[in-house]
C-alpha cells in the first residue's frame, strides 16, 4: 500500500469527522420540523451519513491507519446554529432545508478535495465517488422540496 500517504489518511479521517457531523446535523434537523416527509428525509440522509462513516472506516483501517473518533466543534457550532434558527424562524422547514442545501454544498466541496488527491488508492477513490454521487443526488433533492415549500 506504498500509495497510501500519512497524508492521505489525515483527509480521510478529516472526511469522516465531517461525515459524523452531518449524520448529527441531519438529525438535528429532523428534530426541528414538523412535516413528517421532511422528518423522514432528514432521518434517512442521517442513516446514510451513518453507513458512509462506517465505509469510510473500513478504508481507513484496509490501509492500516487509525480511525478517528467523534465530530469537529464546527459540527457542533452549526447544529446549535440550527436550533436557533429554528427557535427563532417561522417557517423551521425552509431554515432546516437552506442549512442542508449549504452542509451539502460543502460536502461536495470537501469530497472534490479529497478526490483530487493522486495518491488515493482506486478502493478509496470509489467509495469516494460513490459516496459523492449519493450527496450530489440528495443536494438535487433538497433543492426540489425547497421549490415546493
Amino acid at each position: 500500500m506504498s500509495n497510501y500517504t500519512e497524508e492521505v489518511g489525515n483527509k480521510l479521517n478529516a472526511l469522516l469527522e465531517k461525515t459524523y457531523d452531518a449524520e448529527k446535523g441531519f438529525k438535528k434537523a429532523a428534530e426541528n420540523v414538523d412535516h413528517a416527509g421532511l422528518k423522514n428525509y432528514f432521518n434517512q440522509k442521517a442513516q446514510q451519513r451513518y453507513d458512509f462513516g462506517h465505509a469510510l472506516k473500513s478504508e481507513i483501517k484496509s490501509f492500516g491507519e487509525e480511525v478517528d473518533k467523534g465530530g469537529s466543534v464546527t459540527g457542533a457550532a452549526h447544529r446549535t446554529w440550527m436550533d436557533v434558527k429554528a427557535f427563532l424562524s417561522l417557517d423551521n422547514e425552509e431554515s432546516m432545508l437552506e442549512e442542508s442545501i449549504r452542509g451539502e454544498k460543502a460536502a461536495i466541496d470537501e469530497y472534490e478535495d479529497v478526490l483530487a488527491e493522486t495518491t488515493l488508492p482506486v478502493s478509496t477513490k470509489n467509495v469516494l465517488n460513490a459516496q459523492k454521487q449519493h450527496i450530489v443526488e440528495g443536494l438535487t433533492n433538497i433543492q426540489r422540496m425547497e421549490d415546493i415549500k
